[in-house]
C-alpha cells in the first residue's frame, strides 16, 4: 500500500469537545485534510515544538527524545495506519543503526515525537477516504473554522512595553502556560515586525 505524506497545518481549539483540540493534517499541496481530536497536553507538546519555545524543564516527549538519542535510536517516520470507531492508530518506525522496529503509539504522541525528531508523517488512502475531508474552493479550512484557542483578547498586552512582554513571556513558559506564552510571543513579534 502506497504511503501518503502529511504535514501539520495547524492546531485549533475544538468547539465540539470541551478541553480538546483539533490537530489538522493535510496532503502537501492538496485540499484533503485529516482532522484529529487530541487532548490539551498533547496539543501543547506539539505547539511548543512547532513554535520553537523552550520550556524550563523537559516535557515528556522531550524526555523520550533525549532517552532515545542517548541510546542512538531515531524515529524514521510515523505512520497513521488505521482508523476504527473514530480512533486513529499510529506506529513509530524506530531505527538503532542495526534493526528497524515498529512501536504502537497514540497518534497525538506520535505526532509530538515526529516534530521533535523532524521525521515525516504518513498515512494511507484508505484512512484519508474514511476520515479525511475535502475542501471546496469557497470553504474555510478546518483550522480557520475554530479559533486557535479560547476567546481571550490580546488587548491586555498592548499597554505593556516589549521588555515587560518578554518578562511576561518567560514567566508564562516557566509556569508552563504555553497558550498564554504563544499570545505574548505573537504580540512581541507583531511589534518587532512593525518597527522594521
Amino acid at each position: 500500500m502506497e504511503k501518503i505524506k502529511l504535514e501539520i497545518l495547524g492546531i485549533s481549539y475544538s468547539q465540539s469537545q470541551s478541553g480538546a483540540y483539533a490537530l489538522i493534517l493535510g496532503e502537501n499541496g492538496e485540499k484533503r485534510r485529516l482532522p484529529i481530536i487530541i487532548g490539551s497536553f498533547e496539543a501543547q507538546a506539539i505547539a511548543i515544538e512547532l513554535e520553537k519555545m523552550k520550556p524550563s524543564r523537559p516535557l515528556t516527549h522531550d524526555l523520550l527524545k533525549n532517552f532515545a538519542q542517548t541510546f542512538n535510536i531515531i524515529i524514521k517516520e510515523v505512520i497513521i495506519y488505521k482508523f476504527a470507531e473514530g480512533i486513529f492508530y499510529s506506529k513509530l518506525i524506530c531505527y538503532d543503526g542495526i534493526k528497524e522496529v515498529e512501536i504502537d503509539s497514540r497518534t497525538s504522541d506520535a505526532v509530538a515525537l515526529a516534530v521533535r525528531f523532524k521525521c515525516p508523517i504518513y498515512t494511507y488512502e484508505t484512512i484519508l477516504s474514511a476520515a479525511g475531508i475535502v475542501l471546496q474552493d469557497d470553504e474555510k479550512s478546518p483550522e480557520e473554522s475554530f479559533p486557535t484557542e479560547p476567546e481571550t483578547s490580546i488587548s491586555d498586552y498592548e499597554s505593556l512595553s516589549i521588555k515587560e512582554l518578554e518578562n511576561l513571556l518567560m514567566a508564562a513558559i516557566d509556569e508552563e502556560a504555553y497558550e498564554k506564552a504563544s499570545k505574548i510571543r505573537d504580540e512581541i513579534n507583531k511589534r518587532k515586525s512593525s518597527k522594521k
